[in-house]
């Protein structure tokens, strides 16, 4: 609050008594006020409540020194106007509160005022209310704890309550109401009692509420009577109003009522004497309107912009580069002033107006009031204001899309236009989407969203590098979806997506089988953050963390994960991340899943059959999964140990043995991080080079680990181990297992019979995984497992460059001079290679012009041709360096 300037407030008042019947009124009925104000005194903005007499007059009197102390000081300029509606919203939670405390009370006297709640709506709920505003509460109750006469239902007890609250609140007398009460904002207001049950307003707003419904609710708050019960009742429904699927039908909903409130007050429309401020075209509602769609969108995936008040909306809006800066700006400064003249037009007689009044001599009068000569000079500060916000809600609006012929010859010059060679085969395609046919486009509600995206979709397969294929392949991904609307709405919204849309269906046929089983993996990508670096292990492991049982949790990391690695193969196949820095990040995601299903795994069994002591779980990776180099592809190889004594046993209420609790826990864990559900799969986990192999137990202790690989271990599995980290155990567990993989990598071994037997192993692999393709980057000769082949004999041979990461173990090599950088440059191509043909090519047939466009840019080649060439060489020097390991076997 500004310190109030004396002169200005002798100003204002002398504005309010000549221009506004109402504050004259107040003026003559409080003298005292009057003069306390003029001395600057403005504690009654917020005006104390007097307990010595009866509670109905005292709150009619400390709202009528309110609306006389706000009115002054606002005109004054000692209040800003959020000031202003801060003080009558929190007014209003104190006086309803104070309604319910009494109306619970005359029911029922000595009550605990406890199960009956406020909920505030609208402007109430955001905590900007206008100067003479409704309220707009739901009242909610719960038939547990709230008050109950022997021989009511607790329906009727909490109807009664309600009944009283109302009339404490805006019934008129002699000094006057407190505010007007409007419950039509609840479920179903024609049928329903004015005071609901919890649990079913839950249910309503779970299964049956309407989209306006869910954006009424970004303003809205627990803010009177049993504020626990508000608030958890907030809680239960706040997946309805946030929702991180975004659902453009609900937002194109919101955008008809915001036309349909247009055209209702058509009159008001018209810029000038009687324009209604708050619905007009340019006003009020388009501002909340802009805020609320852009908070719908993205606030179900970011919090911050979930801010109920308008101004608040925008700033957070803008901050997070959701809406422009300067569009931001200009909505903000006109809201203020709206919202400002709309307050003078609500003290010249305490009516809920929103309109410019029509006379002449009105709107001069209301000019006065503000401070203005007369009301040309108030609509000259309003109009262009009206017209910039216009402007920038229509803009929102789009332009009206022209719908897609249905007539045979215009349709196929439509699609001649549009790009397609075989204009005859399209039309068929389009045919058959229209015939009803298809499940996803059965409904009438997804032929019109569909209808509505149609010319933009076939625009964008038009313009395809192969139009018939992209058609194709769109029309197998809409084949396979059991809903669609979603999709064509959100198409339809987001024209950015339509294009990555066309580029996965046409070119990433991996993306759009995982598209089709949940075309909601889409919304992802709307997130800026989807094209960011994918961040670090601990910052995916806290994503990707939530609270609920076990299957939820699980859920919740299935989702997360499906998620991030089809951002992560939109990335490469759009040239927009390095298919290397990809490889990495799919291992983090990976590990990251591991962290968070084994420790939600093992919180939920030590519930059960407590802890080993001393002892945990501990896993291992391998392969691609231990080098931190996955493709979209990938499964993960693991062990899974466990440290201290094998023949301990647990601690819980149902203990059991060491190696019978790590052996079932493992199991879960593993079903965590493989079994598919609706949330999506997650890898596919192999076990087989656990000691002993497949008949081997899941799970073994450290020590029997170490005393296998020393007594036991095949030379394969001393080269599987070359590649080998822990992803989840403790510092402690983590060194004690590095340290039994380090000595057993470090024992000196006879190279003839390494050599020998990495030979017969790859010869036996050739035989009966024989290479698919010339592009075969893994089997073929020259390839990756020859490369692996030849780098782990080096390092069992030699003792030196262990790296579980193999390129970091080629520069190792590199450094000790026992491979040129020849192999080093072979395994960074021949890694880029694999993980992007995963995405785009993974039978490795009929490759499309575009999808060898793809690959080769992401290898960093000039053309095919380059890619090839280069791959020749790779393959050769690889060769080259498998062929010198085995010759040293004969020398």
């Amino acid at each position: 609050m500004n310190a109030p300037d004396l002169h200005s407030l002798q100003n204002a008042l002398d504005r309010a008594v000549a221009h506004s019947p109402y504050l004259n009124m107040l003026a003559q009925r409080f003298p005292d006020r009057v003069e306390a104000l003029l001395a600057g005194d403005l504690t009654d903005a917020q005006p104390a409540i007097d307990p010595a007499i009866p509670l109905r007059k005292a709150l009619r009197v400390a709202k009528a020194r309110q609306a006389l102390a706000l009115a002054v000081a606002d005109l004054a300029g000692a209040m800003s106007l959020q000031q202003v509606v801060t003080a009558l919203s929190h007014f209003a939670d104190e006086t309803l509160d104070r309604a319910i405390v009494e109306a619970i009370s005359l029911y029922m006297p000595d009550a605990a005022p406890r199960g009956f709640a406020a909920i505030a709506m609208g402007k109430h709920g955001s905590c900007e209310l206008n100067y003479s505003s409704d309220i707009d509460p739901i009242f909610i109750f719960d038939p547990e704890t709230l008050p109950c006469r022997s021989r009511d239902e607790p329906v009727e007890a909490a109807v009664r309550i309600g009944r009283s609250v109302v009339d404490l609140m805006q019934t008129r007398d002699a000094d006057g109401y407190v505010f007007r009460v409007d419950l039509r904002l609840r479920p179903s207001p024609e049928v329903t009692p004015i005071v609901l049950p919890e649990e079913a307003a839950i249910s309503y707003y779970e299964s049956q509420a309407l989209p306006w419904e869910r954006a009424a609710f970004i303003r809205s708050r627990a803010c009177s009577g049993d504020v626990a019960l508000g608030e958890r009742f907030l809680r239960a429904i706040n997946p309805f109003i946030w929702r991180r699927g975004l659902d453009f039908g609900a937002i194109g909903e919101i955008r008809g009522i915001s036309q349909r409130i247009r055209n209702h007050h058509s009159r008001g429309q018209q810029f000038g004497p009687g324009y209604d401020l708050k619905r007009g075209r340019g006003g009020i509602r388009d501002v909340e309107f802009y805020a609320q769609i852009h908070q719908l969108i993205f606030g179900g995936r970011e919090t911050e912009l979930r801010s109920p008040a308008t101004l608040d909306a925008l700033s957070s809006l803008a901050q997070a580069k959701r809406i422009d800066d300067d569009a931001a700006h200009d909505l903000s400064k006109a809201y203020r002033l709206y919202r400002t003249i709309e307050h003078r037009l609500q003290m010249v007689d305490d009516q809920q107006t929103h309109q410019l009044p029509k006379d002449a001599l009105a709107l001069d009068n209301v000019a006065k009031l503000h401070g203005l000569a007369d009301g040309n000079a108030l609509l000259d500060q309003l109009k262009h204001h009206v017209d910039r916000v216009a402007e920038i809600a229509d803009a929102l609006d789009g332009e009206e899309k022209n719908q897609l012929p249905a007539e045979a010859d215009a349709l196929e010059t439509c699609l001649r236009d549009a790009g397609f060679p075989d204009v005859k085969h399209a039309a068929q395609r389009v045919a058959h989407w229209r015939s009803g046919s298809i499940r996803a486009i059965r409904t009438v509600q997804a032929q019109v969203a569909f209808e509505a995206v149609l010319p933009a979709l076939l625009s964008g397969l038009g313009a395809a590098p192969d139009p018939t294929h992209a058609i194709n392949q769109f029309s197998n991904l809409i084949e396979r979806l059991p809903s669609a609307v979603n999709l064509f709405r959100l198409l339809e919204a987001q024209p950015k997506l339509l294009e990555l849309l066309v580029k996965i269906i046409s070119e990433a046929p991996t993306l759009a089988e995982q598209l089709a089983g949940r075309a909601e993996l889409l919304d992802s990508l709307i997130d800026i953050t989807a094209f960011d670096h994918a961040p670090d292990v601990a910052t995916l492991i806290e994503n990707f963390q939530m609270s609920g049982d076990l299957e939820a949790r699980f859920d919740h990391v299935r989702r997360q994960v499906g998620e991030r690695r089809f951002a992560l193969g939109v990335q490469v196949v759009g040239g927009a991340c390095d298919p290397l820095m990809a490889a990495k990040a799919y291992a983090a995601i990976a590990e990251a899943a591991i962290c968070v299903v084994a420790e939600a795994a093992i919180a939920e069994y030590e519930a059960i059959h407590g802890k080993v002591p001393q002892s945990e779980l501990v896993i291992l990776a391998l392969g691609r999964m231990g080098g931190s180099e996955l493709t979209h592809a990938s499964d993960l190889d693991l062990i899974f140990l466990f440290t201290g004594d094998f023949e301990a046993e647990s601690d819980g209420a149902k203990p059991l043995g060491a190696s019978h609790y790590y052996n079932r826990l493992v199991q879960r864990v593993v079903a965590g991080l493989s079994v598919a559900t609706s949330a999506g799969p997650l890898y596919e986990v192999d076990t087989r080079l656990r000691p002993s192999g497949a008949k081997g137990p899941l799970a073994v202790s450290v020590s029997s680990f170490d005393r296998y690989q020393r007594e036991e271990a095949w030379t394969w599995e001393h080269m599987a181990l070359t590649r080998a980290r822990v992803v989840f155990g403790s510092t402690d567990a983590r060194t004690l297992v590095d340290d039994v993989v380090a000595k057993t990598l470090t024992t000196e071994r006879d190279r003839k019979t390494i050599i020998a037997d990495a030979t017969k192993m790859r010869s036996d692999m050739r035989t009966h995984k024989p290479p698919k393709s010339d592009l075969d980057v893994k089997m073929q000769d020259g390839g990756l497992v020859d490369l692996e082949f030849a780098i782990h004999v080096i390092q069992l041979c030699t003792r030196k460059g262990f790296d579980p990461d193999l390129g970091g173990a080629t520069r190792a090599l590199l450094a000790q001079v026992l491979v040129s950088d020849h192999i080093v440059a072979a395994h960074a191509f021949l890694t880029r290679l694999l993980v992007v043909l995963r995405l785009v090519a993974p039978d490795v047939e009929g490759l499309q012009p575009s999808q060898k466009n793809i690959i080769a840019q992401s290898c960093g080649c000039a053309d095919w041709d380059d890619l090839l060439s280069q791959l020749q060489q790779h393959r050769k020097h690889v060769s080259a360096l498998w062929a010198s390991c085995q010759l040293e076997k004969e020398s």
